[in-house]
This record gives structure tokens, sequence and C-alpha cells, in this order.
């Protein structure tokens, strides 16, 4: 004992077996991430092809009813809410870039902007297309409203759920912050 702390011997080296062993499951972890990839992709790639058909059907609808009163209204709201559509496929696809970037590898030929290094840069670009589909939901409902004071209460939960993750969104910064700006010795020097 010295100084009444017992000393420790280095770990004992991890036989071939359990090397492989562990390799296997963290191989088997890369696969269940791939595959969260594939279905996040896929549901993003649905929400796009469902967008697309469904700004078809509105607009042929549309132009045979052109000159009606209604019709551009029924338009706008089938913007909002196919703009709506589009931003979760988007949310979908960057998680699924980002979980690939982070636990598989990077995409290539991929926007710089999508380029995610941290869970918090993840976090990030999410929290910006949330803030933006809720705001876009609100929208759509306001277009369809009929008066009444409901869409106060449906506007006062939106906005403190865009005020929570703006707030959250802060916190990461400044945490992201604090991160890259930490010495690398106790004494700050490197």
């Amino acid at each position: 004992m010295l100084g009444g702390m017992a000393k420790r011997s280095p770990p004992a080296p991890l036989s071939a077996t359990r090397r492989r062993t562990l390799a296997g499951a963290f191989g088997f972890t890369r696969l269940i991430v791939e595959l969260g990839v594939l279905s996040s992709f896929a549901f993003s790639l649905a929400l796009f092809v469902a967008a697309i058909a469904q700004a078809y059907v509105k607009i042929r609808a549309a132009l045979g009813e052109l000159g009606e009163a209604h019709t551009a209204k029924t338009l706008i709201v089938s913007a909002v809410e196919q703009a709506d559509t589009l931003l979760v496929g988007m949310a979908l696809l960057i998680i699924s870039f980002g979980l690939q970037a982070l636990f598989v590898g990077r995409l290539q030929n991929v926007p710089a902007w999508l380029h995610i290094d941290s869970f918090d840069d993840l976090k990030q670009k999410l929290i910006g297309i949330v803030i933006v589909a809720l705001a876009v939901n609100f929208f759509s409902v306001a277009l369809e409203w009929k008066g009444g004071s409901d869409i106060l209460v449906y506007g006062a939960a939106i906005a403190a759920v865009i005020l929570a993750v703006g707030a959250y969104s802060v916190i990461l910064t400044r945490q992201g912050d604090s991160r890259s700006h930490a010495p690398d010795s106790p004494s700050g020097q490197p």
C-alpha cells in the first residue's frame, strides 16, 4: 500500500476468444444501426413519394375547379400540408444520414450542411426542422380555422414546445462551445 491506496495491477489482456466475441457483438450492433438507417430512409422516401402523389391529386382536382372561390384556399392548405409531410420526411432523412455517419461511416456526395460529426450536431439539425415543422403545422391549422378560442390553446401549446426546444438548443450550443474551449490539461497547456 502506498499512501493508503492499494497498487493496481494492469488489466489482464483479453483472450482471443473473448476479443472475437466482443468484435461480433459490436458488429451485430452495427448491423442493427444499419437496419435503423435503412428503415428511417425508407420512411423518408415513402413520405416524399406520398407528398408528391398528394400534390398531383390535389393539383389535378384544382385544375378542374379553377375560378371557384374555395380553390385557392384548398391549394394553399394542401401546399402547407405537403410542406409538413416533406419536413417530417426530411427529418427522417437527416436521422438516417446522421446514424450512418455516427455508427457506420460517412456517406459520400452529401451536401456540407448534412455532414454530421456528433450527436449534438444531429440534434441541432433535427431541432431546426422540428421547430419549422411545428410552425408549418400551426399555419395549416390556422388556415382551416373556423373561429373560436380553441386555436389560442393550440397555438400556446405549440409556442411552449418551440420555446422549450429553442431553450434546449441554446443549452446544447453552450455546452458544445464550453467543450470546444476546454483546456487539454489541468494547467491549460496542451
